[in-house]
């Protein structure tokens, strides 16, 4: 198996005909090799989230409605019924997750989504969508606790539904005692009047997704399908057993909650092309302006990307390659950009 610098070893020999490495060709190269050994439609949703950029806007790298298009391209004169889903993502719109799901539930009779490194949070959400995850011994999904983005005196803080709700609770309680009450209207007062509504809505739909897939799927045919959906719902979303919104939990917990679960390793054919691809993933986001892609084996692909552009802030005397004679042209640093799809 090419190993991540292998795959490296493979692009500086793989080149376009500019003369850059190639990380398309190299990476539509395994993604076709996986297809041809199974017969199966195989998708690559990727996204740069773990190589931590703070340039890049977090919608960029979210699961997102926008994500549907790239699904479609995806999936366009794509006649097999049986699908294999690479997914590396840190999750996002949980109503994006349910609408993706449908999509690819509406597309497809038998799904199996691979982790070759983490989907958390959203993305561990259409995992359990899956009639099968097929996890490493390095992989990992994540709590589907609900999060918010809240606008404090201190600035945008994230925080999960459940410690919102937890948190407003102690204070009803506490602020019995006039006494406290001081140290608890700043606090308070980044409550919007909905808040505890939403979150509790949000709690709720994120748990019943889960089970109504895993039900459906995971578990179609089990006769203990419905408390096995429930038990492994209620464990995923809850915040109070995790503690941290990103914890990784590996293939070893979610065995032992009897989620069907195949070791990547059984099968090292399929573990030298998927993990190639994913090799091949990273490799694209370091070396490219590429930080989410949505592609398939025959090539098709929807990529949004972060540019570099100039920004010209005033006139800086030297040197400015491509320019006429090389020299005596204003120039300002790199700044990046959001370009959109393509």
């Amino acid at each position: 198996m090419p190993s991540w610098g292998g795959i490296l070893k493979e692009l500086a020999n793989s080149k376009t005909p500019g003369g850059k490495p190639d990380f398309d060709k190299v990476r539509r190269k395994y993604l076709a090799a996986h297809h041809q050994r199974t017969k199966r439609a195989v998708i690559l949703y990727a996204t740069k989230w773990t190589d931590i950029d703070p340039e890049i806007p977090p919608d960029a790298i979210s699961v997102a409605d926008a994500d549907i298009q790239g699904f479609m391209e995806a999936c366009y004169e794509v006649p097999e019924k049986e699908l294999d889903l690479l997914l590396h993502s840190p999750g996002g719109s949980l109503e994006a997750a349910e609408a993706i799901v449908q999509y690819l539930r509406d597309r497809f009779q038998h799904i199996r989504v691979i982790v070759p490194q983490a989907a958390m949070s959203a993305a561990t959400m259409i995992a359990c969508a899956a009639d099968e995850i097929v996890l490493g011994e390095h992989s990992s999904l994540g709590p589907i606790d609900p999060q918010f983005i809240l606008n404090t005196a201190l600035g945008k803080r994230v925080a999960p539904a459940q410690a919102i709700r937890d948190q407003f609770a102690l204070a009803k309680k506490e602020c019995q005692d006039p006494k406290l009450l001081g140290a608890w209207l700043p606090m308070l007062s980044q409550f919007g009047p909905d808040l505890l509504v939403q979150c509790a809505n949000a709690s709720i739909l994120s748990h019943d997704l889960v089970q109504q897939w895993l039900e459906k799927y995971m578990f179609r045919g089990d006769g203990d399908a419905h408390d096995k959906a429930v038990a492994i719902a209620d464990w995923l979303a809850d915040h109070n057993e995790f503690k941290s919104h990103g914890r990784h939990i590996p293939r070893s917990q979610l065995e032992a909650k009897k989620m069907k679960i195949k070791h990547l390793e059984q099968d090292p054919r399929e573990q030298d092309d998927l993990l190639s691809v994913f090799h091949a993933t990273t490799h694209t986001f370091t070396g490219t302006g590429a930080v989410k892609i949505i592609e398939n084996h025959k090539g098709n692909a929807w990529v949004n990307q972060i540019q570099k552009v100039l920004a010209v802030q005033g006139p800086v005397m030297g040197p400015f390659p491509g320019a006429p004679g090389g020299g005596g042209a204003p120039h300002a640093p790199f700044k990046k950009k959001l370009i959109g799809e393509a």
